[in-house]
């Protein structure tokens, strides 16, 4: 993988990056997540036990696939939805928010559709969900997902997540990134991520994301839940973004029950982030074998 000097010198401040490293080279596993709107988890592992399905910790609906074989787009499981190709890690924002039958949740920015439909089997088919794009299109994937998925319960919007104005019980705010964490494996993606990363990249993004972050917090109802995650692991976009909503509101942090490892930065290039930081997920590749991911969960008093 070849890597920009920065890069490099950078996240040897981050993390171990010999580990790092390692990963960065190994093609990601891949994984699906049972769509039990349409089907029972154990009918799929006994049907597809050729795919030699390993239980992914986090998520009980959620297995990587152990088997060598790569080609999985013409699965008819897939094609009717009875399961859906995800990364594991991006299975882990949906468990934490956790939505009940009778919330009105918001999925800020929910193409292609992969936590959406994760958030309707949770809640089976109860409730309300505003599956918000901003994007026209991106629409497509997203409307086309959720049929594939029979998802009942949600409703398509096409707005800037900034200018959403509604209440809501719950928010999943799966934010736009830098994309950093997907960096697996000598694949296309990765090249492109690797070849097109830079700072000042990083630093736009991390300016909408706090508008983003700050916007959603103040359309949650009293106790209401917002959980923020990106598929990146620079500390401006995740542990900053945090920071400046406990900042700027009386937002409180709120320790995320999995078992996952995680490795938050609390301080990085002279900035200092508060202690509650500690309560939020860092998911470097080397700790679990996936992307990188970064996970907050937010409560409102």
């Amino acid at each position: 993988m070849k890597l920009k000097t920065e890069f490099i010198e950078r996240y040897k401040k981050l993390t171990n990056f010999g580990e790092y490293e390692k990963y960065l080279n190994i093609f990601l596993r891949k994984a699906i997540r049972v769509n039990t709107l349409k089907i029972d988890i154990n009918r799929i592992k006994k049907d597809l036990d050729y795919l030699e399905l390993k239980q992914i910790p986090w998520c009980k609906e959620g297995f990587w696939i152990e088997s060598e074989k790569r080609d999985f787009g013409n699965l008819n499981e897939h094609k009717l939805g009875y399961i859906v190709f995800q990364e594991s890690a991006s299975m882990i924002p949906s468990v934490v928010l956790n939505p009940e039958k009778n919330d009105v949740v918001l999925d800020m920015s929910a193409s292609p559709g992969a936590k959406t439909t994760h958030l309707a089997q949770i809640m089976k088919n109860k409730g309300i969900i505003v599956a918000n794009e901003k994007h026209y299109d991106r629409i497509i994937a997203l409307i086309s997902n959720l049929k594939r998925c029979g998802v009942l319960n949600a409703v398509v919007t096409l707005m800037d997540g900034r200018q959403i104005q509604h209440k809501f019980d719950k928010i999943l705010l799966d934010a736009p990134c830098s994309s950093s964490g997907t960096i697996r494996g000598l694949t296309k993606n990765s090249e492109f991520i690797a070849r097109s990363w830079n700072l000042e990249r990083i630093k736009s993004t991390a300016g909408l994301q706090k508008k983003l972050i700050l916007n959603a917090y103040n359309l949650l109802n009293k106790k209401g839940v917002l959980v923020y995650s990106i598929c990146s692991l620079e500390p401006e976009e995740g542990e900053e973004v945090i920071q400046f909503l406990l900042d700027n509101t009386d937002a409180k942090t709120e320790k995320i029950d999995l078992k996952i490892k995680s490795g938050v930065n609390l301080e990085f290039n002279g900035k200092k982030y508060s202690d509650e930081i500690k309560k939020c997920i860092k998911l470097w590749p080397q700790y679990h074998d996936t992307e990188g991911f970064f996970i907050a969960k937010i409560k409102k008093n």
